[in-house]
C-alpha cells in the first residue's frame, strides 16, 4: 500500500475526531451553552449537513484543480473551523463553525478517497478505503475518548483546540508526502457533465440509499450513546470515555475484517454487516438498563457498523467507474445523509419522552431498511449479469469458442459473487 494512502488515513483521523467527539462532550457542552441534549445533538446533524452539501459541491468545483493543492487548502480551512469552534461565544456561532468545518471535511474526504483509489489496483480498492476508514476507527479509539476526557477535565473547548492541533499535523503530512498530480488534459480531463451521468444508474442510487440508511442506524444511537450509558444503563460520566474507546476498538476490528473480505465478497459483507448491526441494536434496546450489556453491545456495534464501511465505499467506486471524484463525493454525502437523519430521528424520539432504548429500536429499524435496499441492489446486479451472460451466449456463433468461454465465466462470476 503506498505511503500516501496512510497519510490520508492519518488526516482522516483528525477529521473523524472532530466529527464524532461531540458524543463524548454532549452533556458539558449543553450545560455550558444553556441548551437541551437534543439541541446539542443537532450539532452532529449540522456537521453532517455540511458534509452532505459540501462533498458534491466542492468535488465539482475543484474537479480540474490539482488534487494535492485541493487537499492542502481544505485541510487548512478545516483547522481554522476548529479554532472558530473553540472560541465560539454562542450556540449559533458554534453551529456555523461546525457547518464550515464539515464543508472542508467533505471536500477533503471526497478528493482524498479519489486519490487513494487511484494509487492502487482495482482489486485493492476496498483495502485502500479500509486505511482511510481506519482513520475514523482510530479517531473513535483515541480521539473521541480523549476529547471526552478533555471535555470533563479542561472544558469542552479544549477538545476543539486539540483537533485544531491534529489538523496542523495532518497538513504537514499531506504537504510532505502526498504526491503532486498534474491536471489531466485532453480526453482524460475531468468533465462535469460526464461525471454527472453516473446518477442515471439505478445501482448508484441504491448504493447511496443503502449507505445513508446504514449511517442513520449507527448515528441515531451513537450520537446519544453517552446519555444512554449514564441515564439508562447507570454508568458514571467518568466511564463514558472508556466505553467510547471500546466502540472505537470494535470499529478498528470491523474495518480490518471488512477491508480483508470486501473486495472478494462486497454484497455479502454489506448485507451481513448491516444485519448484524440491526441485531445488536435490537438487543441493546432490550437490555439498555444493564450496564454490562450496554458496554458489551457498544463494542459489538463498533465491529458490525464499521465492517461494512470499506465495502460500501468500494461499491460506489465500482458502480461509478466513469466518475471517481463524484463517486467519492457521493459516498461521503450518503454517509452523512444518514448521519443527519439518525441524530434528528433520535432527538425526536427523546423529545417525545420515549426514552433512550426507543432510540435503539429506531436505529434497528433503519438498519433493517438498509438490508432490504442492499438485497434489491444484489438482485438487480444478478439480473443484469445474467442478461449479459445470455447476450454473450447469443453472440457465441459469431466469436471463437475460447472468447465465449471467458466471457461466460466472467458474467457468471459477476452474477454469483456476493
Amino acid at each position: 500500500m503506498p505511503l500516501a494512502v496512510y497519510v490520508l488515513g492519518l488526516s482522516v483521523f483528525a477529521l473523524g475526531t472532530s466529527e464524532f467527539m461531540l458524543s463524548g462532550i454532549l452533556q458539558p457542552l449543553a450545560r455550558d451553552m444553556g441548551v437541551t441534549i437534543p439541541q446539542a445533538g443537532l450539532l452532529v446533524s449540522a456537521f453532517a449537513i455540511g458534509m452532505v452539501v459540501g462533498a458534491p459541491v466542492l468535488a465539482a468545483a475543484t474537479l480540474q484543480l490539482p488534487r494535492r493543492t485541493t487537499l492542502i487548502a481544505l485541510l487548512a480551512v478545516f483547522g481554522l473551523g476548529q479554532v472558530a469552534g473553540a472560541v465560539a461565544p454562542s450556540y449559533t456561532v458554534l453551529f456555523v463553525s461546525r457547518v464550515v468545518s464539515a464543508l472542508a471535511c467533505a471536500g477533503f474526504w471526497a478528493v482524498g478517497a479519489a486519490v487513494a483509489v487511484s494509487l492502487v489496483p482495482v482489486t485493492a480498492r476496498a483495502k485502500a478505503m479500509a486505511v482511510m476508514v481506519g482513520g475514523l476507527s482510530v479517531a473513535n479509539i483515541a480521539g473521541v475518548p480523549a476529547g471526552a476526557l478533555l471535555g470533563q477535565h479542561a472544558g469542552w473547548r479544549s477538545a476543539f483546540w486539540a483537533v485544531a492541533a491534529l489538523s496542523a499535523i495532518g497538513l504537514v503530512g499531506v504537504i510532505a508526502l502526498v504526491p503532486r498530480t498534474a491536471v489531466p488534459t485532453g480526453d482524460d480531463r475531468p468533465v462535469l457533465r460526464r461525471e454527472l451521468s453516473i446518477y442515471r444508474d439505478k445501482q448508484v442510487w441504491l448504493a447511496l440509499i443503502g449507505t445513508a440508511l446504514n449511517g442513520a442506524a449507527v448515528f441515531a444511537l451513537f450520537s446519544y450513546l453517552a446519555p444512554l450509558l449514564t441515564d439508562t444503563a447507570g454508568l458514571s460520566e467518568g466511564s463514558v470515555p472508556t466505553v467510547l474507546a471500546l466502540f472505537g476498538v470494535g470499529a478498528l476490528i470491523g474495518t480490518f475484517v471488512g477491508g480483508r473480505i470486501a473486495d472478494a465478497h462486497p454484497f455479502g459483507t454489506i448485507i451481513g454487516g448491516i444485519s448484524a448491526s440491526a441485531t445488536v441494536l435490537a438487543l441493546l434496546a432490550l437490555t439498555a438498563h444493564s450496564s454490562v450489556a450496554a458496554v458489551t453491545l457498544s463494542l459489538l456495534l463498533g465491529i458490525t457498523a464499521f465492517a461494512t464501511a470499506p465495502a460500501l465505499n468500494a461499491r460506489m467506486f465500482n458502480v461509478a467507474t466513469a466518475a471517481p471524484t463524484l463517486a467519492g463525493a457521493t459516498t461521503t454525502s450518503a454517509f452523512n445523509m444518514g448521519n443527519t437523519l439518525g441524530p434528528w430521528l433520535g432527538g425526536l424520539v427523546i423529545s417525545a419522552g420515549w426514552g433512550y432504548p426507543a432510540v435503539a429500536w429506531t436505529a434497528a429499524a433503519l438498519a433493517a431498511l438498509g438490508v432490504g435496499t442492499t438485497v434489491v441492489a444484489l438482485r438487480l446486479h444478478r439480473t443484469k449479469s445474467a442478461s449479459r451472460l445470455v447476450a454473450s451466449s447469443a453472440d457465441a456463433t459469431h466469436t471463437p469458442a475460447p472468447t465465449q468461454t471467458a466471457e461466460a465465466a466472467e458474467a457468471t462470476g459477476a452474477a454469483d459473487r456476493v
